[in-house]
């Protein structure tokens, strides 16, 4: 081989070896850009709501706030978590001091009941900026954490659905409760809680009579949204920067149960027609079968005793503030006690003749009429009960009435031997 070719690879081959390791690494960091754009790239934001189920704490629905990575998989973000197991899970209940929890999960996992109970759910993809959702997604986590996630459960104020509201709310920078409060959707606490009971009528009485005024204030939306469902359409209506908040929705899961609850209308007259009637009943057992009156009227005070007592513990004895100050003391009042005691302890003596006059003109006549007052006093900010009371001042008189013509009207003749 001449020595001019000898001395051209001696030169050439270390440069074709630089330049095919230059390759190679070039090779190396090109191929790691896919997986470093995939690990760095914003998460997927959405807003899955659960539709109402049948048993009674599932009848306001649910949400989840799910994040996807940009592989695919997806996890929840699911504030409604309690342990009712806890030693002392019913005495917090009691007293409005619930203890929930956020946890973190698969999304499958998640829907797993929602499928088993038929209960439909969808979610709402949120037209998000990268560092918006990115954002979103740290500060779930770090809420995740078992140091954070528990909080004070507030049925209205702070709840599942409220603490989806307030994570979107604080990565828009109040832009959405700027928009919600806003707008209105013509309910009040009560309305909606007495429409999400639905077809189980002892929820609905329970919240009726067991909510004060404060239950009865007109709500915006962005308060509304403490109702899952609620929030969902509420979303739909907000726009931020010239774009729909709502980029896209996915129905994930089929509705198998009833429909929607709708709000029911108590109009006070067709109560007053029912506590007439009532209270005719009892005045006419009074004078014709006493002694079926007497265990009639004993029983409704002892139930009316019992109901005043539970309004006046969650008054007095909790935090359950949208239960303070019920006006439904005026016809549910634990004195009503003295009515049954002093009843069937009236022909022992004067003494308790009397005790039975002044407490049967007290809860039976005083204490109704009062209600009556409150409630032209306060028509117009008060509290939602004139059909209670047109259901039960009737009802009371017709108890007056009926224990004024068998005892005292007739001195002290006995209950019993009438």
């Amino acid at each position: 081989m001449p020595a001019a070719s000898i001395l051209c690879m001696s030169v050439y081959f270390p440069m074709i070896k630089l330049f095919a390791r230059f390759a190679v690494l070039l090779c190396l960091v090109f191929s790691s850009f896919p997986l470093f754009a995939q690990d760095t790239a914003a998460p997927r934001i959405g807003v899955m709501t659960m539709k109402p189920g049948e048993i009674f704490w599932e009848r306001f629905g649910h949400n989840a706030i799910v994040v996807e990575r940009p592989d695919g998989v997806r996890a929840s973000y699911n504030f409604g978590f309690f342990d009712p197991t806890a030693p002392d899970f019913v005495s917090r209940f009691a007293r409005g001091e619930m203890r929930y929890q956020l946890a973190l999960l698969p999304t499958s996992e998640d829907l797993m009941t929602y499928q088993h109970e038929g209960r439909g759910v969808s979610i709402q993809w949120l037209n998000l900026t990268p560092a918006q959702a990115t954002t979103l997604a740290q500060a779930l986590a770090t809420n995740a954490e078992p140091e954070n996630a528990f909080y004070h459960y507030q049925y209205f104020t702070d709840n599942c659905s409220t603490r989806v509201r307030d994570a979107i709310n604080t990565v828009l920078g109040g832009d959405l409760q700027k928009q919600l409060r806003s707008s209105s959707v013509g309910s009040t606490y009560r309305s909606e809680a007495v429409r999400l009971a639905d077809d189980a009528t002892w929820m609905r009485v329970l919240f009726d009579l067991g909510l004060g005024p404060r239950a009865d204030r007109p709500l915006n939306t962005w308060d509304a949204a403490f109702i899952p469902g609620t929030l969902e359409t509420a979303l739909t209506q907000v726009q931020v920067d010239g774009k729909p908040l709502v980029a896209s929705t996915e129905k994930v899961l089929d509705h198998k149960l009833r429909p929607d609850a709708t709000d029911p209308r108590f109009v006070w007259w067709q109560w007053f027609i029912g506590g007439v009637a009532i209270g005719y009943l009892l005045l006419m057992l009074a004078k014709r079968c006493p002694r079926v009156f007497s265990v009639i009227a004993t029983l409704a005070w002892i139930k009316f005793a019992v109901f005043g007592l539970a309004l006046t513990y969650l008054w007095f004895f909790t935090v359950h503030e949208f239960a303070w100050g019920n006006h439904n003391l005026w016809l549910l009042n634990p004195l009503a006690l003295l009515c049954a005691w002093f009843y069937w302890r009236a022909p022992k003596s004067a003494f308790n003749v009397r005790g039975l006059q002044a407490s049967v003109i007290l809860v039976d006549m005083v204490l109704p009429l009062l209600g009556m007052f409150m409630l032209w006093l306060t028509v117009r900010n008060g509290q939602s009960n004139a059909h209670w009371i047109a259901l039960m001042v009737p009802l009371h008189f017709g108890l007056f009435f009926g224990v004024r013509h068998l005892q005292w009207r007739n001195g002290q003749n006995s209950n019993t031997s009438t």
